[in-house]
C-alpha cells in the first residue's frame, strides 16, 4: 500500500496493534490487526511516519558495510564473525574447503562458487546449532518440532507456530555468540510468540547481554552476503 512515499507491504495477523519493521533489504512492513480499517492504517502509519523516514535513514547508514564480493584470489569472506580470504587453486575439490585460516575453492568450480559456498555454510551452521539448541532449549524448558537450515530472505531465523524453527544460513556468518542470540531468540518464541515486554524479559533472563549482540547484527547485517 501507498502511504506519501512510503510503499508499505501490509501483513494481516492476530495481534491488536500496528507493529512497522525496515525489513534487511530496505523495504517497509506493517504487521496490522485481522480487522484494522485501511482508514484506522493510514492514521496510524501518518502518526510514525517521521519515526519510519529517521529508521530508513539508519538503515541507509549501515548498510554502508555491506561488501559486492567476487569469487577472486584474496577476497574476504565471512565465517562466524571473522572474515578469511579465498584462495583459487588448480586442484579439483568440488566443494570449499576452509582450512588454516583460508577458504579455498577450486578454479574449475568458479562458475558455481556461490552455490558451495551457501552449502559450506548450511554445513557448518548445522554442527555449531546442535549445541546450542540443547542448551537453550532445557533452559527454557522448550521443545523445538522441526529445525531447518534454509533461505530466508529477509530474516535471520523464524519459528511457527506448530514450533518449527528455521535459519537463514547466513547465520554462519556470525560470531557464536550471536548465533546463541538467534537461537534463544526463536525458542523463546515458543514461549510467547509476540515481541512483548514478557518476551524480552524471558530471554533477558538466558541472554543478559542479548542488546549487545542485536546491536552486532544491525551494525554488521549488511555485509553477511554473498
Amino acid at each position: 500500500m501507498k502511504f506519501s512515499e512510503l510503499e508499505i507491504e501490509l501483513i494481516r495477523c492476530k495481534r491488536k496493534t500496528v507493529s512497522i519493521h525496515i525489513e534487511r533489504d530496505g523495504t517497509v512492513s506493517a504487521r496490522i490487526p485481522e480487522n484494522i480499517t485501511e482508514e484506522e492504517i493510514r492514521k496510524v502509519i501518518q502518526s510514525k511516519e517521521y519515526q519510519i523516514h529517521k529508521n530508513l535513514a539508519q538503515w541507509v547508514l549501515l548498510n554502508q558495510s555491506k561488501v559486492d564480493r567476487e569469487y577472486v584470489n584474496g577476497q574476504s569472506f565471512l565465517y562466524l564473525g571473522r572474515n578469511y580470504r579465498l584462495q583459487i587453486i588448480e586442484d579439483q575439490l568440488d566443494s570449499i574447503i576452509f582450512k588454516k585460516g583460508y577458504f579455498y575453492l577450486s578454479i574449475s568450480d568458479k562458475m558455481n562458487a556461490r552455490e558451495l559456498f551457501i552449502n559450506f555454510y548450511k554445513e557448518k551452521l548445522a554442527e555449531k546449532l546442535k549445541p546450542i539448541i540443547q542448551k537453550y532449549k532445557y533452559e527454557l524448558g522448550v521443545e523445538p518440532n522441526e529445525i531447518k537450515i534454509m533461505e530466508l530472505q529477509n530474516r535471520w531465523a523464524s519459528c511457527t507456530t506448530k514450533g518449527n524453527l528455521y535459519f537463514h544460513w547466513k547465520c554462519a556468518m556470525a560470531p557464536i555468540d550471536v548465533l546463541h542470540y538467534i537461537v534463544a531468540h526463536e525458542l523463546t518464541h515458543l514461549i510467547h510468540s509476540n515481541h512483548t515486554s514478557v518476551f524480552w524479559n524471558e530471554l533477558d533472563k538466558i541472554i543478559p547481554n542479548y542488546q549487545k549482540q542485536l546491536q552486532w547484527l544491525k551494525i554488521n547485517g549488511a555485509s553477511m552476503d554473498l
